[in-house]
Formats: structure tokens, sequence, C-alpha cells
């Protein structure tokens, strides 16, 4: 005679939702993983400073030099602000 499981133990029913739920949770994560944009750091790997995007555009030749001097200027002076100021020896 067949058991409420269809023959199987009910401790053999629960692994088996168990391993159904884990492999389904495991598809989940990978699927979103794979796909762009999806958590974790958006800008990990292909993070690119401000003067190296600007050089990037030069060598490009998206902009001209005299465009490229003044905007590298106005980032080397603006990196120069944020920069935290070291105490003086005397």
């Amino acid at each position: 005679m067949m058991g409420l499981y269809g023959g199987m133990e009910p401790l053999a029913g629960l692994a088996m939702l168990v391993l159904w739920v884990a492999l389904l949770g495991l598809i989940v994560w990978a699927v979103g993983r794979l796909l762009p944009g999806s958590g974790g750091n958006p800008t990990s790997a292909n993070s690119e400073s401000a003067l190296e995007i600007l050089d990037r555009r030069l060598a490009d030749g998206e902009i001209e030099m005299q465009d490229w001097q003044a905007q590298r200027s106005a980032l080397m002076a603006i990196q120069e602000e944020g920069a935290p100021a070291t105490p003086s020896t005397k």
C-alpha cells in the first residue's frame, strides 16, 4: 500500500522540496548575475576617471587641443581643491 507521499518516506519528500527550491534559487541568482546592470557595483569594470575620459576624447578627435587644455586645467584645479590638506612641518 502506498503512503501519503506516493511511497516515499516523509523526509525524502522534504529533501526533494529543498532540492527544487535550492535549484530554482540558483537559477534566479545566475540569471541576475548575467544580466547587465543588475545590482552589484555598476562602475566596477568600466570606470574611467574624468581625466582618462578627457584624454580618450582628445585621442578620438572629439575635442580640440585648446578645449582639452582648458578642461584638463579645470579638472586639475577641482582635484587639487578636493585633496586633503597636508600638515605643514616647521
